[in-house]
């Protein structure tokens, strides 16, 4: 089975990094798949993910459209097919209370959302305590196929991605992972 093809990732934020974040992204048997790097000091957002921590193979690169926009797009592209994968833009003001994505496919066609588990969770995660774990659920149309859930750990964030529920692998599991980095890089900046 290849790197892209598992139903379970866990994405680790690197505990200390002093410009930019790393990530590093394992299977469910705690085997690393990839590398992920987010650029620091850049005006538009720019990840890559690599093969390794060696950084030699470029698979995937996630770039902003926009400098700074409260709901900008994220474009997910195979590095070495240099072919859009998909993309993910953020809903602005409405992520203000409750974290909300939109999936898009290779031609920007809104084909999927990603949102947090509930408001009143929301709520109090945004304004008394980021102690409570965030839970996103991914719909392809009205289908749950996929969730991502936040681990609980107050020095190392971690992520866990679940595409179980789709077994016939409708979702590209590029454009999932791509979108698991973005919560961990984006919305892991809020706390």
């Amino acid at each position: 089975m290849g790197r892209f093809e598992k139903d379970y990732y866990l994405i680790r934020k690197k505990f200390f990094k002093l410009f930019g974040n790393a990530f590093h992204i394992y299977d469910a048997d705690n085997n690393l798949l990839f590398y992920s790097k987010q650029k620091a000091f850049k005006l538009k957002e720019d990840i890559r993910l690599y093969e390794s921590e060696e950084m030699k193979e470029e698979l995937l690169y996630i770039q902003a459209r926009q400098v700074i926009d409260f709901s900008a797009a994220y474009d997910v592209i195979d590095s070495k097919k240099g072919e859009k994968v998909g993309a993910l833009r953020r809903r602005g003001f409405k992520s203000i209370f409750k974290d909300e994505w939109i999936i898009m496919d290779g031609f920007d066609n809104e084909i999927g959302v990603i949102k947090e588990d509930n408001i009143f969770l929301a709520l109090i995660r945004r304004f008394l305590t980021n102690l409570i774990p965030q839970t996103y659920s991914v719909f392809l149309g009205d289908r749950e196929i996929a969730y991502f859930k936040q681990n609980f750990n107050p020095f190392i964030l971690k992520l866990t991605l679940d595409f179980s529920m789709d077994p016939e692998k409708k979702f590209d599991r590029r454009l999932g992972i791509a979108a698991g980095i973005l919560l961990t890089a984006i919305e892991g900046r809020q706390d």
